[in-house]
């Protein structure tokens, strides 16, 4: 068993935010052509009062492909650490041969888990924007996710010049900027106060809060909007219901009270969403914007992204000789 520690995984993704974004890219297509299994994430949740918005979360998953990889992701998000002045999210990656079945690595995930969601975001940037990249984003929840996002988006979109930074803690929006200048040197980052006036001037925004149900609409925003929901439960029925709608997979994002579960328990169909990223990344369809309506794109996070990073990462710290390797952990 190899055990790699947060450090390890750090260490090998340092700088390598391209290639993350070309194998979430490729993942998300073998995922379109069904060479996936990923059954639904487990959700567990505890009956106490005080724990009502924290959770733990199974996504196992397994991607196919002339590199398969199997195993499982065990994330658990307790909201209250922030204010303690810890990581509001951690998680750990076990990862299981695909020839015998047994378990052949232990990774932390947290790392992982932030940077899979940065690099689905800004790749969504890309693809969505293409025809007309934007020069700035607003981002909204300033955290260990939007951070992650600006360090992507400033790889996937060259010409971005500009972070306008919103958080309800203006002070924390503050802390944020210097964190933004070391992920993103040439991007001028700047904290904001008024959120709506924000909304207009930008055409890319990304919210990544933590916010447990609808908040926003998008009525402040251009024409020509692209929002990446990555938190996924911060707009609004009726926002959601007048967007274009692209998510990672429809099944897995319509659950467990995301905006776009409770678009369609308030219609009783999907039809709202438009497109799957991974039809788009292979040109199996294609996405037309409509005059006033915002293009929203609200990822659930795919398992399978986390096996295909951790994958990677093991494979790159056995060539560099990193982690900490238990003979035996198993019987022979």
């Amino acid at each position: 068993m190899l055990i790699l520690r947060r450090t390890d995984v750090a260490d090998v993704l340092s700088g390598r935010e391209k290639e993350v974004i070309d194998l979430v890219a490729e993942t998300y297509r073998l995922h379109d052509a069904g060479q996936t299994s990923l059954p639904h994430s487990t959700f567990l949740r505890f009956p106490e009062e005080h724990h009502r918005a924290d959770r733990i979360i199974g996504l196992p998953a397994y991607r196919g492909g002339e590199r398969p990889a199997a195993g499982m992701k065990w994330i658990a998000s307790f909201p209250g650490n922030v204010g303690a002045g810890t990581e509001r999210a951690s998680a750990a990656i076990v990862l299981n041969s695909v020839e015998h079945g047994r378990p052949v690595a232990f990774v932390e995930g947290a790392v992982i888990s932030a940077k899979r969601t940065a690099a689905s975001a800004a790749l969504a940037a890309a693809e969505l924007t293409a025809g007309r990249p934007p020069a700035g984003v607003l981002l909204i929840g300033c955290g260990v996710i939007n951070l992650e996002i600006l360090r992507f988006l400033a790889a996937a979109l060259p010409g971005l010049r500009e972070a306008a930074l919103y958080d309800t803690d203006p002070a924390r929006a503050e802390a944020f900027a210097d964190r933004c200048a070391e992920a993103a040197p040439g991007v001028k980052a700047r904290p904001v106060t008024d959120l709506a006036a924000a909304l207009g001037e930008h055409r890319l925004v990304s919210l990544a809060t933590t916010a447990a149900a609808p908040h926003l609409d998008l009525a402040a925003c251009g024409p020509d909007t692209t929002v990446l929901h990555v938190s996924l439960r911060d707009l609004t029925v009726d926002t959601i219901l007048g967007a274009v709608n692209v998510v990672d997979d429809t099944d897995h994002v319509c659950r467990e009270r995301t905006s776009l579960d409770l678009a369609q328990q308030a219609t009783g169909n999907r039809d709202f969403v438009t497109a799957e990223i991974g039809a788009l990344l292979r040109g199996t369809t294609l996405l037309r914007r409509v005059p006033e309506r915002p293009v929203v794109y609200s990822p659930f996070g795919l398992g399978v992204l986390d096996i295909a990073l951790a994958e990677y990462v093991r494979e790159e710290a056995e060539r560099r000789g990193l982690g900490v390797r238990v003979e035996d952990f198993l019987p022979v």
